[in-house]
């Protein structure tokens, strides 16, 4: 990650602010109320999915696999859309990590194919196996897995050896345990793990008690991890505190930083670009559960959220927005960040009708396929564009210039083949 240079907005060009139908204070009220809806709409959603989880270990089989894996991706829907409030919250981003880290090296995990392969130079953990292996010791170090805790996965695995790709909590490593891996590369199909791994008394690739445990863990971690982040924005929570002491104008430059960072060099570069440059189905985001086009849709319509005022899930939050604060200064930037925003909605909607027509993400970017490659490419092309107009946001309303993330995919794409 790059180091973001924050924006200052200085008094003179708050006072040159004509009378607004919105304040900037009530603009950021209304974006701490959409931060705590979303948040609170995942933690609803997660603890549907450990509905289903539970009624999938009771009761094994096909039917509560497939409710269990239609709950997860419906509780991926709320997540996604609270990740525009990255990158400018460090209560967020120190967070963050926790609940959505990826890629992940699956073989930490549990079994994957031989193709997979043994070990890694990067990774010492790579094929660890913690469900096949109540004790570890890798690399001189001793895991005692004996009884596998949401604390085991949070203090010892997540990141263990201090490799990133150790993803052992949050929403992948569910995804993982119920689908299993994609071995389909960019032809069609996603991981097929079978409802008799999570079945003791019929037992499939072993140890199904012990992988039962780790799904259980794992998703009890996952609600008290989002349990914090929706405490952080409600009333008097860290994050709405941590947003208040940086007055209006650090908190208007957080906002554009997280709607900028995650257009620009998040989505449409690590995300989106990279893969599509490698044709890569490793890069694709939910790689388990071909839920790729999902994730970037949500991600896309976060971003307008965080914009517009407004939310339009469970606990759906509208009032004050950035854009009314554009319109006042500037209706015809208004006009054009809105019809940029739209573009982008619009290129989303195609690549997630394709998804839902039959062809899914990773076969989109799957080399030689020129056109699904040019429906992702044209959701990097608006997330791009649609930067540039939130540049204009910066400057229009007085702010210093924002360094936005960036992406080698996007900045320099010869390093990507380095």
């Amino acid at each position: 990650m790059k180091a973001l240079k924050f924006a200052l907005l200085g008094a003179t060009a708050l006072f040159a602010l004509p009378a607004l139908a919105a304040t900037p204070a009530e603009v950021l009220d209304t974006y701490a109320d959409v931060a705590e809806a979303g948040y609170s709409d995942a933690l609803s959603t997660a603890n549907d999915l450990q509905a289903a989880i539970d009624a999938l270990i009771a009761t094994p089989n096909a039917e509560t696999l497939a409710a269990a894996r239609a709950a997860w991706i419906a509780a991926r829907a709320p997540y996604q859309q609270t990740e525009a409030f990255r990158f400018g919250n460090a209560v967020v981003d120190d967070w963050e990590g926790k609940v959505n880290a990826w890629p992940l090296d699956e073989g930490l995990i549990d079994y994957v194919d031989t193709a997979y392969g043994e070990e890694s130079e990067e990774n010492p953990f790579y094929a660890a196996n913690i469900i096949a292996n109540a004790k570890l010791e890798v690399a001189g170090e001793t895991i005692d897995a004996t009884e596998i805790t949401p604390a085991l996965l949070a203090d010892q695995l997540q990141e263990a050896g201090g490799a990133e790709t150790n993803v052992a909590t949050g929403y992948h490593a569910i995804e993982f345990l119920l689908w299993g891996q994609d071995l389909n590369g960019t032809d069609a199909g996603a991981g097929a793990r079978e409802a008799t791994d999570f079945d003791p008394a019929n037992c499939t690739n072993g140890n199904c008690d012990r992988r039962v445990a780790y799904l259980k863990a794992a998703t009890e971690l996952l609600i008290t991890d989002l349990e914090e982040m929706v405490a952080a924005w409600a009333n008097g929570g860290a994050a709405r505190e941590d947003l208040a002491s940086k007055g209006e104008a650090g908190g208007l430059a957080t906002i554009l930083t997280g709607m900028g960072s995650l257009s620009y060099g998040e989505l449409a570069g690590e995300r989106i670009k990279l893969g599509l440059m490698l044709h890569d189905p490793e890069e694709e985001h939910d790689c388990f559960s071909d839920n790729t086009h999902n994730s970037h849709y949500y991600d896309i319509v976060g971003i307008r959220n965080v914009y517009f005022g407004k939310y339009d899930g469970a606990s759906a939050v509208s009032g004050a927005s950035v854009a009314d604060l554009v319109a006042a200064k500037d209706p015809a930037l208004a006009e054009e960040v809105k019809a940029k925003l739209d573009a982008t909605l619009a290129a989303a909607e195609a690549m997630k009708a394709r998804a839902e027509g039959g062809e899914s993400y990773d076969q989109m970017i799957g080399e030689g396929n020129e056109e699904g490659n040019a429906v992702i490419q044209a959701v990097v092309d608006a997330l791009v564009d649609q930067t540039k107009s939130i540049e204009r946001v910066v400057q229009t309303l007085g702010l210093e210039a924002i360094a936005f993330e960036g992406s080698d995919s996007l900045d320099n794409p010869s390093a990507v083949f380095e």
